[in-house]
């Protein structure tokens, strides 16, 4: 391993006071010893940055403090500048702040990566906080209608299916080893996503250019999932109605877009109903809202055309 290669890695937090000093102490037991901590700190009002200052004396640990909530997407593009245009860093690796990484992962996604320039992603094995050897993801299914289809291995227990690196569809970016190439060609997130499938648009841009994106046994962590935003909130209800559907507007054919647009509408529907039966009226309300605003945010912007609406369901 080239052990000259300088790796970044990036950690979005918000309100992690909890979490984030595990989530650092983590990456700094690291084995690979050429790296730096970023802490991109989007307008946290509890003590999480006192915590990380008080705990951690150390000059491989950056803080940057955005003074406000910029987002999923925006957040770590103040990171992604800082790291590859600011410190000329090789790669960057993205970690979600409530995660614990192990100490050999980040030399295995390096291992990986530098086998071929378009590589672009490589991540690893995710496994549940409170279930240490049960399987969050390790990658994401490609869907016929959906595009960006199911987590593979979800709930299963590790027992060493899924232990060969292969090439993924696409993948969630709990964590995510990221080339210089690939920020060079293409940038970064998309500002237009807030939350929810930033990760998804930015892959769908890499693979137009030719990049790959790579899955290996070899890197593992630990999540406590949705621990920022919480996985039954009525934000995330929104956006994950929203900005999936954004992404096939700009990426996908209208044909596409028709046979995912039916499908969405009958999903959306399905589960506002289940919301409503559970006295959830508001996590309802925003999940329709979530759909429309999709769609007019398509008409807004010119990206929808009667094409994306006639022969329904061709």
């Amino acid at each position: 391993m080239q052990t000259s290669l300088l790796v970044y890695v990036l950690i979005l937090n918000y309100n992690g006071e909890d979490v984030i000093a595990d989530c650092v102490g983590s990456v700094l037991k690291s084995d690979y010893p050429n790296l730096q901590i970023v802490v991109i700190d989007n307008g946290s009002k509890d003590t999480s940055i006192k915590t990380i200052k008080e705990k951690f004396n150390t000059t491989k640990i950056t803080i940057i403090e955005n003074g406000s909530n910029l987002g999923y997407s925006r957040g770590f593009n103040v990171g992604l500048k800082y790291a590859f245009e600011e410190k000329n860093a090789d790669y960057c690796l993205i970690m979600n702040f409530d995660t614990i990484i192990d100490t050999k992962a980040i030399n295995e996604l390096l291992r990986i990566a530098q086998q071929d320039e378009k590589i672009g992603f490589v991540t690893g094995k995710v496994y549940y906080y409170d279930r240490p050897n049960i399987l969050q993801t390790v990658g994401k299914k490609e869907d016929s209608i959906r595009w960006n289809g199911e987590h593979i291995g979800r709930g299963e227990e590790d027992k060493g299916q899924y232990d060969e690196v292969c090439e993924r569809h696409f993948i969630d970016d709990v964590f995510t080893l990221v080339s210089r190439n690939l920020y060079k060609d293409i940038g970064g997130y998309n500002p237009i996503f807030f939350l929810e499938a930033e990760q998804y648009d930015w892959q769908a841009r890499a693979k137009k250019q030719g990049y790959k994106i790579i899955y290996t046994p070899y890197a593992k962590l630990w999540h406590r999932e949705s621990y920022a935003i919480g996985k039954n909130s009525a934000k995330k209800f929104y956006y994950d109605a929203r900005n999936p559907l954004i992404v096939i507007m700009l990426h996908k054919s209208p044909p596409f877009f028709r046979r995912y647009l039916q499908n969405q509408v009958k999903r959306t529907l399905l589960a506002s109903f289940k919301l409503m039966i559970k006295l959830r009226f508001y996590a309802a309300l925003k999940n329709i809202e979530g759909l429309f605003s999709g769609i007019w945010w398509g008409i807004r912007n010119k990206k929808l055309t009667r094409r994306h609406f006639i022969n329904w369901g061709s």
